[in-house]
């Protein structure tokens, strides 16, 4: 059994924070893996994938600072969470990592010639780079949750195959759906013309799929939180409302309703990421092993000394990251279209 602090009430302060660093991260970087997954279906010819490309391209490199942040506050708040997770998942999570680097890369260099082999593979990169982080993302939120081997003093004493479990496999499905998903009704609300109404078109038959594997995983996790030695904070009315919120998109989709749909994707996602979140809590990394070798979020956590240090440094930077952020996109309100085409309106919830 890990020796642990005494609690601070900072440790779960930064148990929160840490959480919404990850939903901000899956809410901006879904739609941006969603429009990379779906760059061959919603696109012709060329033009067509620079339109694409171009509804994330001022934002793409922003987003993935939320990532950044995320794991470097899990590293100065929890670092037992960070080595173990990183020892374990080390695998996975360089696969995520090379991808991201060949995306970057494709954003940067496929325009830089004008040659159609050499902007093929380059989306070949986008779209490869954005599937393989959306699927193994949820692989590895559902292992978090539902437990991996992890023995005393948190050493790792499985494989990379142990995180490979069907649940795992379906978190991954779950958050691969919900992404391309996301992408459709972003693609749906910044872009016109023919790849508007592909997205549109894609996003109404997306929007079941998704709410099935998604209600599938679910329910799932409460089953198995109600058999396991943990059972969390998981306020039913959450992961409800955000199937409804799931349910509604095809319905919006086929209105015309654009900002709203792309509003029950986010809100959908926020709720998924959530209700793992919450069910976790009061620990941050379940054993499969032992119940006795789960790490926990005091078990984890930094000195309260530092804790207190990064909350002061959160609160004064944070506020002006959010507001830098909240430029940007405002700044690029605008639907992005095709050379020729009249300028089309700011977009809008009402789409």
């Amino acid at each position: 059994m890990l020796l642990t602090a005494s609690p601070s009430g900072l440790e779960q302060l930064w148990f929160a924070l840490i959480g919404v660093l990850w939903l901000g991260y899956f809410f901006l970087e879904g739609f941006d893996f969603g429009v990379g997954i779906l760059m061959p279906f919603v696109s012709r010819d060329d033009t067509d994938r620079r339109v694409a490309i171009n509804t994330i391209g001022p934002v793409w490199d922003g987003n993935e600072v939320w990532l950044l942040t995320a794991g470097g506050a899990t590293f100065a708040a929890f670092p037992l969470w960070y080595a173990t997770v990183f020892s374990g998942f080390y695998l996975a999570l360089f696969l995520i990592l090379a991808a991201l680097i060949f995306r970057g890369m494709a954003f940067e260099l496929r325009h830089r010639r004008e040659d159609e082999a050499w902007a093929r593979w380059w989306d070949r990169a986008i779209f490869w780079g954005s599937a393989l982080p959306a699927l193994l993302w949820g692989v590895a939120f559902a292992d978090f949750v539902h437990g991996v081997p992890i023995g005393p003093h948190a050493t790792w004493t499985g494989n990379f195959f142990d995180l490979l479990k069907p649940y795992a496999l379906l978190g991954g499905l779950a958050t691969l759906s919900l992404f391309t998903l996301h992408g459709a009704t972003y693609l749906g609300l910044k872009t016109d013309g023919e790849v508007r109404e592909r997205a549109r078109s894609l996003a109404s038959r997306l929007a079941p799929l998704a709410l099935l594997v998604v209600f599938a995983f679910l329910a799932w996790t409460y089953q198995s939180s109600r058999t396991m030695h943990h059972a969390g904070l998981v306020p039913p009315l959450l992961p409800i409302l955000g199937l409804g919120a799931l349910a509604s998109v095809a319905w919006l989709t086929r209105e015309r309703l654009e900002g709203w749909s792309f509003i029950g994707t986010a809100f959908a996602i926020v709720a998924f990421f959530a209700t793992l979140l919450l069910n976790l809590y009061p620990n941050v990394l379940v054993s499969s092993v032992s119940p006795a070798d789960t790490l926990s979020i005091t078990a984890s956590a930094s000195h309260p000394y530092t804790l207190e240090v990064m909350s002061w440094v959160a609160l004064i930077f944070t506020p002006l990251v959010l507001a830098y952020q909240t430029w940007t996109y405002w700044i690029f309100r605008r639907r992005v279209r095709r050379p020729g085409t009249p300028a089309a309106e700011p977009a809008s919830p009402a789409g």
